[in-house]
């Protein structure tokens, strides 16, 4: 569909050359007067306005900010006859996108354009990409039905608008980036940088670098200036990922950035002052740390304002339904596959394992589940037989710990377990099952007698038998 180019100028001469030209490629829309030209503008949408500077009536620099008030994402090019220095500073004070003379020159008029038209169009991406990343990070987005996460939507909210500084603890995987980001665009910074930095993946000799930028020629290798994460992040957010690995002497130059708010780039002399809110995150205990002098005491305290605990998945399980079904549907739709649903058996599976990897570990157990669904439901045979192998030791210690069973009973079936998935890796061939055990043949083979494991070409005894005293 061909971009709209409204034309408001009162010269017929001129109405006729611009269409002349720029029909090819754009539908071009004309008005005489600033009045016409302010009630198309309404009307019919264009992508871009051509407006002439003097005009009987009303001038183009009174149209162009009335056009500005409507809708200030279309650019207008200003067109004039007076060339001069005052009237192009204020149409671009007001707004203007560019300014073009007359008589024009034909390729120049069709670059100025096409430029205008590209940038609006970049312009219109960006605010539809940084709607989405508000819209990703909006409280209600944030999945969590569990009281403990209720309260930590809570306390998001109460700290998001601030320029404290806050640290998040949680184990590895339980998302405390995504809390760091919903931190930053629920506050007044959100239309600025949110700049991530992890401090456990970059070694300590470069990590002041990363901080904090260096000057060319300040170590070798460093043909330029580079601008460091901190400086990168003005005006917005530096979250501070794994900041219980920095070493002593990154910690010391960290606390007097966040004491002093300036800093010296690695090989320079000149002071540089920023507004940045720092967000750091860790999944070490940091108490811990301080006093076996792995972490400094005064910059724990300066960091340990505004603490937001993510508990693990294991202890809120009932948010796991919720999570499972976000990520499958979020999964579906960016692969454009149809809607699927999780069985209950599957469902109950999730729910019961313990998830060590946390959220990140489930999002990746559900990628997979997609993966090698190809009907309508996600089962138990699409998920990981980690999960069913855990899921059946978790049910097996719970029923010994509650009085359900036995500890005799417990031990049998814990080791039938392992002797059925040793057979099974190895073909049955018990020879090399019993290598794998740690056992010898004779052994392995008494416990299967025992415990009523029989070869595949046989039929299998329904249960283990009893084992006799000793």
């Amino acid at each position: 569909m061909k971009k709209r180019v409204l034309v408001v100028d009162d010269e017929p001469g001129i109405r006729a050359s611009l269409q002349m030209t720029l029909e090819p490629t754009y539908e071009v829309l004309c008005a005489t007067n600033a009045q016409e030209g302010l009630a198309r503008f309404r009307q019919e949408l264009p992508n871009l306005v051509l407006l002439d500077v003097l005009m009987p009536g009303s001038d183009g620099l009174g149209l162009l900010q009335s056009m500005r008030s409507e809708d200030p994402t279309v650019p207008v090019i200003m067109l004039t006859a007076v060339k001069t220095v005052k009237t192009a500073v204020e149409a671009m004070k007001i707004g203007a996108a560019d300014y073009l003379a007359k008589p024009f020159d034909v390729e120049e008029l069709r670059m100025i354009v096409a430029k205008a038209l590209a940038t609006q169009a970049l312009e219109s991406e960006v605010r539809y990409l940084r709607a989405q990343v508000l819209k990703s990070y909006a409280f209600h987005n944030l999945v969590g039905k569990s009281p403990a996460m209720q309260e930590i939507y809570s306390k998001i909210e109460q700290v998001a608008d601030t320029r404290t500084t806050v640290l998040i603890t949680g184990e590895s995987g339980t998302g405390k980036e995504l809390v760091a980001r919903a931190l930053h665009y629920n506050s007044s910074r959100q239309e600025r940088p949110f700049i991530a930095l992890n401090c456990a993946s970059i070694p300590e000799t470069l990590i002041e670098s990363e901080l904090f930028g260096h000057e060319k020629g300040a170590f070798t290798g460093a043909l330029a200036r580079r601008l460091g994460k901190v400086e990168l992040a003005h005006g917005g957010t530096l979250f501070l990922d794994e900041v219980g690995d920095l070493g002593m002497l990154t910690q010391a130059k960290l606390l007097r950035f966040l004491q002093e708010r300036e800093f010296t780039r690695v090989g320079g002399t000149q002071t540089i002052k920023v507004d940045v809110r720092i967000i750091a995150a860790t999944n070490k205990i940091l108490e811990d740390l301080v006093p076996r002098k792995e972490f400094r005491e005064d910059l724990y305290y300066r960091i340990n304002v505004a603490v937001l605990s993510i508990p693990p998945l294991r202890d809120r399980r009932e948010d796991i339904p919720y999570l499972s079904k976000h990520f499958l549907s979020k999964r579906l739709e960016a692969e454009g596959r149809p809607p699927l649903e999780i069985s209950k058996e599957a469902m109950e599976l999730l729910t019961r394992y313990h998830w060590p990897g946390n959220v990140r570990e489930l999002e990746n157990v559900i990628e997979q589940a997609i993966v090698w669904c190809r009907g309508t439901e996600v089962t138990m045979d699409h998920l990981p037989t980690t999960l069913k192998t855990e899921s059946r030791h978790t049910g097996l210690r719970q029923s010994a710990l509650s009085g359900q069973v036995s500890l005799e009973k417990a031990v049998q079936e814990f080791e039938r377990e392992l002797i059925l998935d040793a057979l099974t890796r190895t073909g049955h061939v018990q020879t090399h099952a019993a290598a794998l055990l740690g056992i010898t043949r004779r052994m392995l083979k008494y416990r299967m007698d025992m415990l009523g494991i029989k070869c595949p070409d046989t039929q299998a005894a329904p249960g283990p038998k009893d084992v006799p005293s000793a």
